[in-house]
């Protein structure tokens, strides 16, 4: 399974050893730029590594991702409760209608469907289906809006049920030989040079997936880090044919709505970096390169609340 937020070519920690009057201590080191500064941490480690450095490590990483990212984000959060507070119940609810059709419009386009921002919108508010656009298309953005929506009322907390029933909804107009199935085959990204786990592993690894996200919460992992990694790890398993981008975008947002925090619409415009975040994690073995694009994502979608 992927590691958490930790360091890559641009979020490198690094052991150091410096030679003090004849004495040798160690530290963990992490240069940050920031306004055009550059800024070192440290941790001291002491005159030898110790044994536990990758927890260590760990909560390294956590303290600067804390201080760069997080705390901005429990801002984000606050004032996210307060305009709740104040709100109208029908312009809120016309506001997650709003953002339901560019999360279907983009999450779909992402997965190839050729309806355009307007088109989806029409379909979605007025019900006026596209001349010349495929069927599957149509049927597939309004069950992604129909599981969105139906996503945002559910009480309980993420299961394999439930994302096998997301995926049923999904894709049983469409797709009805695969929908709800857990894949028995090889399949390859197009474009991406990993390539995912073979159908006999994955049954253990949705095990791991499921064990590894009720200790995360345990742990009390921040939600946003949280909602990054839940993403990236069910894409990275990708359990079914098809439909893995958007389920996981579906978990994404589940996660970020039920600890409070604003959704993350992922554009289609933004595609390139995302895949190529997804990649490097993928290849690399490693959670930050996404976690890092994710922060700054989220970040700028939702810099309003701060």
């Amino acid at each position: 399974m992927l590691s958490i937020c930790s360091d890559n070519p641009k979020f490198v920690v690094t052991i150091v050893r410096r030679n003090v009057k004849g004495g040798t201590y160690y530290y963990l080191e992490h240069s940050i730029r920031r306004r055009g500064m550059v800024t070192k941490k440290s941790k001291y480690l002491g005159r030898a590594i110790p044994k536990n450095i990758d927890t260590i490590k760990k909560q390294f990483v956590y303290e600067i991702n804390k201080e760069k990212w997080f705390e901005a984000f429990d801002k984000i959060k606050l004032n996210y409760a307060r305009e709740l507070k104040i709100v109208p119940k029908t312009a809120f609810e016309k506001s997650l209608r709003e953002f339901s059709v560019r999360f279907t419009y983009d999450t779909q386009r992402i997965e190839g469907s050729t309806l355009s921002l307007r088109e989806t919108a029409q379909l979605l508010e007025d019900g006026i289906s596209p001349n010349g656009k495929p069927i599957s298309d149509i049927r597939e953005a309004e069950a992604h809006q129909r599981v969105f929506l139906e996503m945002l009322r559910y009480e309980k907390d993420l299961s394999l049920g439930l994302i096998l029933y997301w995926h049923k909804e999904l894709f049983e107009a469409t797709k009805p030989d695969i929908a709800r199935q857990i894949r028995k085959h090889g399949v390859r990204i197009a474009g991406s040079k990993f390539i995912p786990p073979s159908p006999v592993e994955l049954q253990r690894l949705i095990r791991e997936f499921f064990s590894w996200y009720n200790g995360s919460k345990k742990s009390k992992t921040h939600p946003v880090e949280l909602a990054a990694l839940v993403h990236l790890k069910f894409v990275t398993i990708h359990p079914f044919t098809d439909g893995n981008g958007r389920v996981s975008r579906l978990m994404m947002n589940f996660v970020l709505n039920k600890q409070g925090y604003p959704m993350l619409n992922i554009e289609y415009a933004s595609r390139l970096g995302y895949y190529n975040a997804l990649e490097r994690s993928q290849l690399q073995d490693n959670g930050n390169p996404f976690c890092q694009w994710f922060f700054r994502n989220y970040l700028k979608e939702t810099k309003n609340y701060l």
